[in-house]
């Protein structure tokens, strides 16, 4: 039976947690490059975590050019089963304040300057996204939140655009009249790689501010972000630490994301090079 490896994928600052012990760090090649960063692999109470900035450390890359590829790969090739994204967002929502903690389920994506699926030569695949977050892990993160009495609301729509620049006053009305609730740069196309490599995936966004839209937005001075962000922070690192103890409670067998690709690849097996099979055996070689 598989293992279940929990991967968080965030800032570098969420890596700087009392309690860790044996920490290493692993410099991984895949074959789309180099992921963004070293990862880091610790232990916490005797269980295993890796650890990924996904902007690198010190915040150098944009989000457009993150190596979206490259991390879910490396994560794969660890044994990773399980990520949970923590990222920063704005609110397109009045009730949705600074400070608090959001546990999306849905997406709606508007990037369009990255590279989104590993399967874009020689071999096709489709898996489905109409459920892009895990179940089990989404509870797992819920009960982590919860038991920290952080503010928080589960069940929410992130609205990923290309960046880096923010909405126009256009833009973020548009965005809420189609439904989304929270605004950010990095959750696409990495909660579609990590489908496609049969990784259950679950993302806590961290509100900062409000978007475009508000009223009040434009009185919201750098001071109060940078409060907000360094709460937020403190509280991130709580949530990690008890999920890294408790997430595999609420794994389910039976989550689809854990075969997804035994009726997604459509090719015909004698179209399928060799070339493209090695390149994919980290992330699909359970079927190929």
């Amino acid at each position: 039976m598989l293992k279940n490896k929990l991967a968080i994928i965030g800032g570098s600052g969420l890596y700087n947690i009392e309690g860790l012990s044996n920490v290493e760090s692993l410099k991984i090649k895949t074959p789309w490059g180099y992921p963004s960063d070293e990862l880091t692999k610790a232990l916490f109470k005797s269980k295993e975590v890796i650890f990924l900035p996904r902007h690198g450390r010190g915040h150098f890359i944009s989000p457009t050019k993150i190596n979206f590829r490259a991390n879910i790969d490396a994560l794969k090739q660890l044994g990773v089963t399980d990520i949970v994204s923590i990222s920063a967002v704005g609110s397109l929502r009045e009730g949705l304040e600074p400070g608090m903690f959001v546990i999306v389920d849905q997406f709606i994506d508007r990037t369009f300057a990255r590279n989104k699926t590993f399967f874009d030569e020689d071999i096709v695949a489709h898996v489905s996204m109409a459920k892009p977050t895990s179940e089990g892990l989404m509870n797992a993160c819920e009960e982590s939140i919860k038991s920290e009495n952080i503010k928080y609301k589960r069940g929410a729509t992130y609205l990923v655009m290309e960046g880096p620049q923010f909405s126009t006053l256009a833009e973020s009305n548009l965005y809420r009249s189609w439904g989304a609730d929270v605004i950010g740069m990095t959750n696409m196309p990495e909660a579609k790689l990590a489908r496609e490599a049969e990784i259950r995936y679950a993302s806590i966004s961290m509100i900062t501010d409000f978007d475009c839209w508000h009223p009040d937005h434009d009185n919201v001075d750098v001071k109060q972000i940078i409060e907000t962000l360094s709460q937020n922070s403190s509280n991130a690192k709580k949530v990690v630490k008890n999920l890294i103890l408790d997430f595999e409670k609420f794994i389910d067998a039976q989550d689809p994301t854990n075969n997804c690709l035994d009726f997604a690849i459509i090719t015909a097996p004698e179209k399928r090079s060799k070339k493209t099979k090695d390149k994919l055996k980290n992330v699909a070689g359970r079927v190929l």
